[in-house]
């Protein structure tokens, strides 16, 4: 397999491609690696295209999949590499990883809103703790005063 350098010796080839077949065609071009595509449409707004839906739908997932990365990275978990690319799924498989990034997103959103919560209520249950042991402090030794005191005012009136 070659590269696309400047060097090497390309064709410019034109394909007609039916709608049905065009995702196909194109993601076995793709996995080859051998091939530029060029824009024969540069004036129509990306917005105007057939395949923006498809487009979209895929950098979404592809922005949930950048999110777990990031929180797996936060965390120090180990993201296995096995160097390969894996073949572009079909388009029936692409609506089963949109929904399983989906439930991935939303089980670690809920994650983290949950460890928020523990580290929040943690907080608090501390700053109680000390609080209540200054408090403890506090009333041990009102309560020796107290016994002194009172203990003196007896020794002064003491009658016998």
């Amino acid at each position: 397999m070659g590269s696309i350098f400047r060097s090497e010796s390309m064709s410019l080839c034109q394909l007609f491609l039916s709608s049905e077949a065009a995702y196909n065609c194109v993601s076995e071009l793709g996995e080859v690696g051998l091939v530029q595509f060029r824009d024969l449409n540069p004036d129509v707004n990306a917005f105007q295209r057939k395949f923006v839906h498809e487009v979209r739908r895929c950098d979404e997932m592809e922005r949930k999949l950048r999110y777990l990365e990031g929180k797996m990275k936060k965390d120090d978990i180990k993201i296995i590499d096995t160097g390969e690319n894996p073949e572009a799924p079909q388009p029936r498989e692409m609506i089963d990883l949109e929904a399983t990034f989906e439930k991935l997103e939303n089980e670690m959103i809920e994650v983290n809103a949950n460890a928020e919560t523990l580290k929040k209520n943690s907080l608090e249950l501390t700053e109680l703790l000390h609080v209540l042991r200054a408090t403890q402090i506090f009333f041990a030794e009102v309560s020796n005063f107290s016994r002194q005191f009172s203990q003196g005012l007896y020794s002064l009136f003491d009658v016998k």
